[in-house]
């Protein structure tokens, strides 16, 4: 579990300069911050000559600091009329700066005034990982790693075409110019990639020659007389390589909160998708709720659920927010989220993670039983988990607003069941029940959740349906509630009158009409929540909805590129790692935690997709490839 990040101290020296305290050093050359990165990170790396005519072109970074070499960059890059069509620019830091001291370092350089303003209104809560943010109309994607670089490097998945070497002087951080780092760099390192920095210490020259960089020294900046750029010479194969250009046309089967997350996504790299949907309307199966849950699920020991729940709980709120400011019709709500330990044992592990998480309060916070009836307006036994920026979201009305995002791009088909898929002539087709072909496509993603064990290349993967049946209450029959309150069972905001409680839980029953049991069952949930609050709903009359939702093993999502199955007769032998099927992708798995995941997944798959760095770590990409569920042996010498 990475510590807790430990924020920059806003400071200058006495020439006004950003200094830091902590290391003893300034954040830039006192003649001139963007003067120093234009001729240093820009000139050293040949930009912006050597990003235009590209689809993407790809930046790491090894320190944000205040952001200055990424605005720079940035303006650069929107003053070129030939540049490339995506940015991506990936950088580290261990100490950024939280938002309000970001926002006064950066008045400092009043040129780039619209950037800073745009990069504040979506820089994230300081919290360890990787955090997407989108900028420019999605144009540039900055992927902010929060944490040491010494471990998150390791951990990155991407193909960076250029490198800006920045930091603090080498005897005041030497960490983050080890030959370690360097080893780290090299791997990520696209072929023919080039780096920059102004340091031209000894250790770091022979660092970065033992990894094949060709290094040569130019004239410094102003009075610094000579800094450092080189060319990635190895012949090795990239382990990130990015995918062979095809035709930008892919299949989704099912148009739920993952199938639709995913269309958008492409559509927004400019790809055609046809979405193909059994039933009339889009979000009618699983993601037919009124109103569903938004919010993590945090763990003393911070595992893979723990972590995934965070990073889509980030990716989620950012995605409902950008479709809102868009003016698409999402309908959400960031009520706050509270949720109720079990008992005196849970809540003592409840307490035991926020201190050992040791997250913003603005994140999550444990309230007391007293602070928890406060907040709820009614009493509790005992207290919980507090999300202030939790809530809820319909899950329907997400679908909606992810196709009208780029109705151009996303053909829509309702009321087209798929019966099988096929692969010709380089092509995946999907076809009715008849044999007939209904579209053809190089690529093809299966979202279509509890019925993907039905087509052939999914039929081993080990998911299970899960009927979850929901209660609506009329809002006049109980108390008020405002936030979403969540322990064993759930309840919402009312949405349109109706409060939502539930739900249950049955493995493998296809009963899909609402059963008098189940209601009681999540009557009886609300009581243990808030005892009494529902003591003058009566049982006859309630209405709900049942939704079959698609579970894993591990409860963990199924996302990425589709392995043959190990007896499938059609499977390459003699690989040394899992075979794919060329163009077959699955987003499925999501379980209760479709709004949470949906958004982080299908920028996870659509990065896989078209190469660019991916929103996640390496550790957490193997825990949901679909390949952790071949048998023992089938994944050769990658088996993980």
């Amino acid at each position: 579990m990475p510590p807790p990040l430990v924020p920059a101290s806003l400071a200058f020296n006495p020439e006004g300069v950003l200094w830091s305290p902590d290391y003893q050093d300034v954040y830039h050359s006192r003649h001139g911050g963007p003067e120093q990165a234009r001729h240093v990170f820009l000139g050293g790396n040949g930009l912006p000559v050597r990003w235009r005519g590209r689809e993407q072109f790809v930046i790491l970074e090894t320190g944000f600091g205040a952001g200055l070499n990424f605005l720079t960059t940035w303006a650069t890059w929107r003053a070129d009329p030939q540049a490339c069509s995506r940015l991506h620019f990936v950088s580290l830091e261990k100490h950024p700066f939280v938002r309000a001291d970001l926002q006064q370092a950066q008045t400092r350089w009043p040129e780039f005034a619209p950037l800073t303003a745009e990069l504040c209104a979506h820089w994230p809560l300081l919290v360890p990982g990787i955090h997407r943010i989108r900028l420019n109309g999605g144009r540039v994607l900055l992927t902010l790693v929060l944490g040491d670089a010494r471990q998150e490097l390791r951990r990155l998945m991407l193909a960076a075409d250029a490198f800006y070497l920045d930091g603090f002087a080498p005897d005041r951080n030497p960490e983050l110019w080890s030959p370690d780092i360097c080893k780290a760099i090299a791997r990520l390192a696209a072929p023919d990639a080039t780096l920059a920095t102004w340091s031209v210490a000894g250790h770091l020259r022979a660092a970065l020659s033992a990894c094949e960089f060709a290094l040569e020294k130019r004239p410094g900046f102003a009075g610094k007389r000579q800094m450092q750029v080189g060319r990635y010479r190895s012949r090795k194969p990239h382990p990130y390589p990015a995918p062979a250009p095809s035709e930008r046309h892919a299949i989704i089967i099912g148009a739920g909160v993952a199938g639709t997350a995913v269309a958008a996504g492409l559509a927004e790299q400019d790809w055609r998708v046809t979405l193909l949907e059994a039933q009339a309307a889009p979000g009618q199966g699983a993601s037919g709720n009124i109103a569903g849950v938004m919010r993590p699920l945090p763990s003393v020991d911070d595992n893979f659920l723990a972590r995934l729940t965070r990073a889509g709980f980030f990716a989620a709120h950012a995605h409902l927010q950008r479709l809102t400011a868009a003016g698409l019709p999402v309908r959400w709500g960031a009520s706050g989220a509270l949720q109720l330990a079990r008992d005196a044992t849970h809540e003592a592990a409840q307490i035991k993670a926020v201190r050992a998480l040791g997250m913003p309060a603005e994140f999550l916070r444990h309230l007391d039983r007293n602070a928890a009836s406060a907040l709820l307006g009614w009493p509790v036994t005992r207290g919980g988990w507090y999300f202030p920026s939790g809530g809820w979201a319909q899950p329907f009305s997400l679908c909606a607003a992810n196709l009208l995002s780029d109705p151009e791009r996303i053909h829509l088909c309702c009321n087209t069941p798929v019966s099988a898929i096929s692969r010709t002539d380089g092509m995946w087709q999907a076809e009715d029940a008849s044999g007939k072909p209904i579209a053809r496509a190089p690529h093809l993603v299966m979202a279509s959740g509890v019925d993907a064990p039905r087509f052939a290349p999914f039929a081993w993967l080990p998911q299970r349906s899960a009927r979850g049946q929901v209660t609506w209450l009329p809002e006049k029959v109980t108390p008020p509630l405002g936030i979403l309150l969540c322990g064993q069972g759930y309840a919402t905001p009312p949405v349109d009158g109706v409060r939502v409680i539930g739900a249950s839980y049955q493995l493998e029953d296809m009963e899909n009409e609402p059963r008098l049991a189940d209601h009681r069952e999540n009557l009886s949930k609300l009581e243990g929540l808030l005892p009494g609050f529902g003591a003058r709903v009566a049982l006859e009359g309630l209405r709900g909805r049942v939704g079959f939702r698609p579970m894993s093993p591990d409860r963990l999502p199924i996302v990425g590129a589709v392995p043959y199955a190990p007896n499938a007769p059609e499977r390459p032998r003699h690989s040394r790692h899992p075979p794919l099927y060329p163009g077959l992708w699955c987003v499925q798995g999501f379980g209760s935690r479709g709004i949470v995941w949906s958004a982080l997944m299908a920028d996870f798959l659509v990065s896989r997709m078209v190469g660019a760095p991916l929103p996640l770590p390496y550790d957490l990409t193997r825990a949901i490839a679909p390949e952790r569920f071949l048998p023992t042996g089938a994944c050769g010498k990658d088996r993980g």
